[in-house]
């Protein structure tokens, strides 16, 4: 029996600017060159990455890099260390740098501040690709932490200055600061949080409340991905994660739900639209 599904996909889901740019740069020289080298998954979703690898795009890692000689390296969205730039200038690497500009200027207040002494801190995910370009710029010595249960033992300076990755929740990074400004510490907090993906959380609630359920696309390595799932479940608990359409299953859906489709920074358009033809298939 044909379930007659109304779906709708969320208009300003999908790729950010950052993302966007990225990527267009990276098919411009496939198509010119046939190949290029990716630092890192160009983009946290597994899918896309399969695309543009089917075009050419050659995904490493740091270890890689200095192996290189003489080659294009794409420096993807989330940025990159000081020492990704001085390896490329010692092996004649041409870096195609698609640094996103909300995260460049968030390294170059960074890098200010620890020219200027200051303790730093830094409110983001263990391992990220933008977090450690972040701590490149403080020569590894900013204290990184994704919960502020982390800093209860910690050992603060009794002032230091606050930053953010650029997709974390605007709220959660004030709450941070009140509460250790509450526990006596002299905070000076700077708020780089790109207003892109802040901005989506409101608006991501508005529109999971229009619906009888929700399907969310994304990678499952993308944090910001998470973040924003946990919006839609808080403003429409029947939320369903999922990453391919094949994860789609008829019995969790009943006749004529009106389903909305929504998804990451990260997620690509044609992904969303996919899943939506999966859905209406049913």
């Amino acid at each position: 029996m044909a379930l007659n599904l109304t779906v709708d996909i969320d208009k300003d889901s999908g790729f950010c600017f950052g993302v966007v740019y990225a990527i267009d740069m990276a098919e411009e020289i496939l198509e010119e060159d046939g190949y290029l080298y990716c630092l890192g998954d160009i983009v946290h979703n597994d899918e896309e990455v399969a695309r543009l690898k089917a075009k050419g795009l050659r995904i490493i890692d740091h270890t890689v890099l200095p192996t290189l000689q003489n080659e294009k390296v794409l420096i993807r969205a989330h940025g990159e260390a000081p020492e990704t730039y001085r390896i490329a200038l010692e092996n004649n690497i041409t870096l195609i740098d698609a640094s996103c500009p909300v995260v460049l200027k968030l390294q170059n207040r960074i890098k200010t501040s620890f020219d200027q002494d200051e303790k730093i801190l830094i409110f983001g995910k263990h391992g990220h690709a933008e977090v450690i370009g972040l701590q490149g710029q403080t020569n590894n010595e900013a204290l990184v932490f994704q919960d502020i249960a982390e800093l209860d033992d910690a050992d603060l300076p009794s002032s230091f200055t606050l930053y953010s990755q650029t997709t974390k929740s605007v709220d959660k990074f004030y709450a941070i600061k009140e509460e250790l400004i509450r526990r006596g510490y002299e905070v000076k907090a700077n708020d780089t949080i790109c207003r892109q993906v802040s901005n989506r959380y409101e608006d991501l609630g508005t529109f999971a409340r229009q619906y009888d359920k929700i399907v969310f696309v994304s990678g499952k390595k993308s944090s910001n991905g998470k973040v924003l799932f946990e919006v839609c479940q808080k403003a429409n608990p029947e939320s369903y994660f999922i990453s391919d359409p094949a994860e789609l299953e008829a019995s969790v859906f009943a006749v004529g739900d009106r389903i909305g489709i929504c998804g990451a920074t990260s997620t690509p358009m044609w992904l969303m639209k996919d899943v939506k033809a999966a859905l209406e298939a049913f």
